[in-house]
């Protein structure tokens, strides 16, 4: 699978481009369109994750995809060395060679044995992620540290050290969609973040008057 992307960082959508008889997953809502002759498979079961698969024919193909909300995308290769760590709303497609995990042990030590707002990617090949925003990279050297309000983060390697914890103490907190809740990141090792959170929206919404539940 190769990626190609356009309309980035504003309204970014992303070409995956595929062998013959290539498979690739993808975010169902996120289906844009397909070259003609790419076959969708809606009911894959997909841990953590509302998956399709797109399967190219004979010649090839490809896929278009797209965020709902407006922003940057970012194309994270998997090696196989090690997993991610990625915000369970920001995951659009991925190799078919990629697979899901929310209840990783580096998951379970952050959520506890509960589903949380982070799922676990593994394996080899791209992963595309959509960012809310535009994409900020924090680069931490060894030993040095960092807080990030959950709803900003986009993903980050299981090699990082990471703690999660409250806000504040009385403040409501939820591991399922990480209100309240902010990670503390200990060096060497990057932190994908996103300028602007899904979260945040919603309650900026509601607050307003302007959110479909009231």
């Amino acid at each position: 699978m190769q990626v190609r992307t356009r309309h980035t960082p504003t309204s970014g959508v992303a070409r995956l481009v595929l062998a013959p008889a290539e498979p690739v997953l993808v975010e169902r809502s996120s289906l844009l369109a397909t070259s003609y002759g790419v076959g969708v498979d809606a009911r894959v079961k997909g841990k953590g994750v509302r998956a399709a698969r797109c399967t190219a024919g004979p010649e090839g193909g490809w896929v278009d995809v797209a965020p709902p909300l407006p922003g940057d995308l970012h194309v994270l290769e998997l090696d196989g060395t090690a997993g991610w760590c990625l915000a369970g709303n920001s995951w659009l497609a991925c190799a078919g060679t990629v697979g899901f995990d929310p209840a990783a042990p580096p998951l379970r030590a952050l959520h506890g044995g509960d589903s949380g707002f982070l799922n676990y990617a593994f394996g080899t090949g791209s992963v595309v992620l959509g960012c809310y925003g535009e994409l900020d990279v924090v680069t931490l050297a060894p030993g040095e540290l960092v807080t990030v309000d959950s709803g900003h983060v986009l993903g980050f390697a299981d090699t990082l050290q990471c703690r999660l914890r409250a806000l504040s103490p009385d403040a409501s907190q939820s591991v399922r969609t990480g209100a309240g809740l902010v990670l503390d990141f200990a060096g060497p090792g990057l932190v994908l973040t996103r300028t602007r959170s899904p979260r945040g929206l919603a309650t900026w919404l509601r607050d307003n008057g302007l959110s479909p539940r009231g």
